[in-house]
């Protein structure tokens, strides 16, 4: 299947679909006979995750583990769907976010704040519940076993505050979510990857980001995996662009602090400007334009993502 990414020792990434493609992957940790999902995208993108399964080999009653990076809802929108067919799993999930999985009310309209109710439904469907029972809730250091594969949960917030990530003992690599920032194949240059900061609202917070990005490059990951999308290695000094970054948001978003009703659209141009300078000088495939036509979701969240920040600090 074309939208499945083998990257050896049991690490794959599906393409779920959502959205475009190379926009939201699934990762699947295969250890023997057993398996973890992380991440699971959204309702609609079921059928294509189960399918990738069954080419893979798998079962559903071989998945032992359905870990949420966080529950923003293309990362978590399928969980109670798929906890109801994969009759076997656990889901793990930091514990600021399992209440919102046995109860996903305040999730929802939480969602229909950001992108409106018609969006909403179009996107995201019906949220189904997970049994508390099922529920893991992940706490800092903590390991689970995959068939003896070690799973290290860190607590990295900042991007949001029911963030945690993935430490595969056994490769060192590490699952991010949406902690290392976003990195998509359109803008690959030579086989080179950028990545770029996602400050979606409500809980962007810049000092624990910073914390966040530097325990993980600690690890002295050879790769780590984003959800948007996979694989990405010279974590270095991918590491040292998105602590650059993050600043840019921030000094960007404390100029426009007193902006009054022209905020929003001052923070979109400002997230303009950072996205048009870091292109020219990276050398991204996208320039100009194409490219800010291709980020245009990613400004306006980033700059709701700023808002909210702001608002949160007064």
């Amino acid at each position: 299947m074309d939208y499945i990414t083998d990257y050896g020792q049991g690490i794959f990434a599906i393409d779920s679909g959502f959205g475009r493609p190379l926009l939201d992957a699934v990762h699947v940790l295969v250890e023997g006979e057993r398996a973890a999902l992380i991440d699971t995208a959204t309702n609609s993108c079921v059928p294509r995750v189960l399918d990738a399964l069954g080419a893979l080999g798998l079962a559903p009653e071989q998945i032992d583990y359905i870990i949420l990076t966080h529950i923003h809802l293309d990362h978590a929108g399928a969980a109670g769907q798929l906890m109801q067919l994969l009759p076997q799993a656990k889901l793990v999930v930091h514990p600021r976010g399992a209440r919102h999985m046995v109860d996903p009310g305040k999730l929802l309209a939480g969602t229909i704040a950001v992108y409106g109710s018609a969006a909403t439904q179009r996107m995201y469907g019906e949220l189904l519940p997970v049994p508390a029972q099922r529920i893991i809730e992940a706490q800092h250091g903590q390991t689970l076993s995959l068939n003896g594969r070690e799973l290290l949960l860190l607590d990295t917030p900042g991007h949001a505050r029911h963030h945690i990530s993935i430490r595969d003992a056994r490769t060192g690599h590490i699952f991010s979510g949406d902690t290392f920032g976003l990195c998509y194949r359109e803008l690959d240059r030579d086989g080179r990857r950028f990545v770029f900061p996602t400050t979606t609202p409500v809980q962007f917070d810049p000092p624990a980001l910073h914390r966040s990005i530097t325990m993980l490059t600690e690890y002295q990951p050879a790769a780590i995996y984003v959800t948007h999308f996979s694989q990405v290695t010279d974590i270095p000094h991918l590491a040292t662009d998105l602590h650059r970054l993050i600043d840019a948001h921030a000094e960007l978003a404390l100029r426009e602090r007193n902006s009054g009703a022209a905020r929003h659209e001052r923070l979109m141009a400002g997230i303009t400007a950072i996205l048009r300078e870091e292109a020219a000088q990276q050398g991204w495939a996208l320039q100009g334009e194409a490219m800010l036509q291709f980020m245009k979701m990613d400004v306006k969240l980033n700059a709701q993502g700023l808002g909210a920040w702001l608002d949160a600090t007064r």
